[in-house]
């Protein structure tokens, strides 16, 4: 019998070409008169924010473009954000972008309503209000930060990344619109894809996953099986993109409530440390961690091979375990994702920086017990490739 469970999702969730067209009518539910739209200079200069603000021209909605947000926010991000929302009078947040944007939009919206700074909320459930309305519009089929309960900022004095678990930063309205997402670099497609295949992965495999999280999670894998290397290689295909964009979608609900490992936790201080992209650091620690992993639940990485589209048919659990893994690997390659040596990684830090992965909040959702010493030889495989 499943023990009692809460789970949160988004109150309002739009997916599927065409969904960002219907911002206006939920704006106009939740009678916000002024928006502030988080986003990044990137977006920005890609026209992908005016594609969303002429939307809200286009229904006479004000708003205001913060776009000062870094590929890993930090505390200052935040900060800068929140002295604009407030000075701007603004009565709700329009999130335009992958994790970046919506994390940083998160920690802003925590802050109008709880006040504080942001490491006063690190870790589980530290805020006492709800934050400010949220509408997440997602442009990468990776982070899924739009539908979770989770965000990251990085804390630029301590170095370290801040992982805050808080269903108060749950968006109000997220919105999935793959044609946001045409044209992406091949590069970003892969390490935002891969992203979301390490969510699918460590959310099966965690010590809190449960009935739902394992049917959302195996359905994300099957998905990213059948469409990333087609996204990778056809930035305009809108069929890939969208099975991306569900999959995206439903691996951020799963992880959301079940919970990940330690390959994010051991991503996140790369990301800190070396302002590695939080993909590119995920992908590739994924098949060094999961090898780690897989001794303990060799039937879940049988079922991971076979949601990867391979035959396990007469193989024993641990053969069809080690397609799983192979699996990985061969991605990787594929996607052409960077070895660890080919990034400004230097394993003189491995000690320090797995001191700080085993201190992470993902860290106790792993399926087998690990310590510092486990995940510096894991950094260390890695880094040898």
């Amino acid at each position: 019998m499943e023990p009692f469970r809460r789970i949160y999702f988004p109150a309002i969730n739009l997916i599927g070409p065409g969904a960002v067209k219907e911002i206006a009518v939920e704006i106009k539910k939740l009678e916000l008169k002024k928006l502030f739209v988080v986003t990044d200079k990137m977006l920005r200069s890609l026209g992908v924010v005016k594609k969303v603000t002429d939307v809200l021209e286009a229904a006479q909605i004000d708003y205001v473009i913060f776009d000062d947000v870094k590929p890993n926010p930090t505390t200052q991000n935040v900060y800068s954000g929140l002295d604009l929302y407030k000075s701007s009078a603004c009565d709700g947040i329009l999130s335009i972008g992958g994790g970046s944007p919506q994390d940083a939009a998160k920690a802003i919206g925590i802050l109008e309503t709880n006040g504080g700074k942001v490491p006063d909320y690190e870790g589980i459930g530290k805020s006492q209000k709800k934050s400010v309305p949220i509408l997440a519009v997602n442009t990468t089929a990776g982070t899924a930060s739009e539908v979770t309960i989770n965000y990251v900022i990085t804390d630029e004095e301590r170095k370290i990344k801040m992982v805050i678990v808080d269903p108060n930063c749950l968006a109000t309205v997220a919105v999935n619109d793959p044609e946001l997402m045409l044209d992406k670099p091949a590069g970003l497609t892969a390490a935002t894809g891969m992203d979301a295949l390490t969510h699918a992965i460590e959310s099966y495999i965690t010590k809190g996953s449960f009935r739902l999280s394992d049917t959302l999670s195996l359905e994300a894998i099957r998905l990213i099986g059948e469409s990333l290397e087609d996204a990778v290689k056809d930035g305009k295909n809108l069929e890939a993109r969208s099975k991306m964009a569900w999959a995206s979608y439903i691996a951020g609900l799963s992880f959301s409530n079940a919970g990940l490992g330690i390959v994010h936790s051991m991503a996140h201080q790369l990301g800190s440390e070396y302002d590695l992209p939080h993909g590119v650091a995920n992908a590739l620690l994924l098949p060094y961690v999961e090898e780690y992993n897989s001794v303990v639940c060799e039937e879940k990485f049988k079922n991971i091979a076979q949601a990867l589209g391979r035959n396990v048919d007469g193989l024993s659990l641990t053969e069809a375990k080690n397609e799983a893994i192979d699996a990985l690997k061969e991605m990787a390659v594929k996607l052409n994702i960077p070895l660890l040596k080919d990034t400004s990684f230097n394993p003189e830090d491995a000690e320090r920086l797995s001191i700080q992965a085993f201190a992470d909040v993902c860290t106790g959702g792993n399926p087998r017990e690990v310590t510092v010493a486990d995940i510096q030889a894991i950094y260390m495989k890695a880094f040898r490739g």
